[in-house]
């Protein structure tokens, strides 16, 4: 698993808190490690800006002026963006808020007074399925973008190399490497790669280490 950092890093949260101290605290540290947080202090606010912005993840105190965490959660579940994660803050432990919490599909639950540190890894978690449904989804269009001009054996050959690339996207390996995993000859790899490089998809950054281009990626994820 990625270091929370560096997940939520990439990640729009939205917070919703009626205690302004609370609020006030938990945003000054949690934006630290995220890529945009939204303040909201109470859930009509909160439910104002989560159908104004793309949110990426939710995190919701469960009594609060004007429209209750758990009403919040409702709402969303009920909306365009269903499947949005969802953490739940409260300093009750009550089991009615719980089983409430459980029907609603919320994903995590914590206890205040937050620690950063538990509630990083709690964010963590929840984010963790949607991560990884992004990436599967980034490699599929990726495959189906690459196959309109390579097929066969070279598409066997594109899914290993997406397959053992790191975060960065980047491949370190050699031709040897990939014969030693694919019932593929040298001249279809090296034909392959030749095909990839020529396109811009694929970038030779030093000897046996190889980078997608992001562009293609990005463009890629918006089709």
């Amino acid at each position: 698993m990625n270091h929370p950092k560096r997940s939520l890093k990439d990640l729009t949260i939205l917070y919703a808190e009626d205690d302004q101290d609370t609020l006030k605290l938990t945003a000054m540290v949690l934006e630290d490690y995220v890529g945009r947080l939204i303040l909201a202090k109470n859930g009509q606010e909160a439910w104002h800006l989560f159908n104004q912005h793309k949110i990426d993840v939710v995190l919701t105190d469960i009594l609060m002026p004007k429209l209750s965490g758990l009403d919040l959660v409702g709402l969303i579940r009920h909306s365009t963006q269903p499947n949005v994660p969802i953490v739940i803050t409260s300093a009750h432990t009550e089991v009615k808020y719980l089983l409430e919490a459980i029907n609603l599909r919320v994903d995590n639950y914590i206890l205040k007074p937050i620690e950063i540190d538990s509630l990083l890894k709690v964010l963590q978690k929840a984010i963790l399925p949607f991560v990884q449904a992004k990436e599967i989804e980034a490699q599929s269009l990726l495959i189906k973008a690459i196959s309109t001009f390579v097929g066969g054996k070279k598409i066997e050959i594109v899914k290993f190399l997406i397959e053992h690339c790191d975060e960065d996207k980047i491949f370190h390996g050699s031709y040897e490497d990939i014969l030693l995993h694919l019932n593929v000859s040298k001249p279809t790899i090296v034909k392959t790669f030749k095909q990839l490089m020529d396109a811009g998809i694929l970038i030779k950054v030093r000897n046996k280490m190889y980078r997608f281009h992001q562009d293609f990626l990005l463009e890629n994820m918006q089709l």
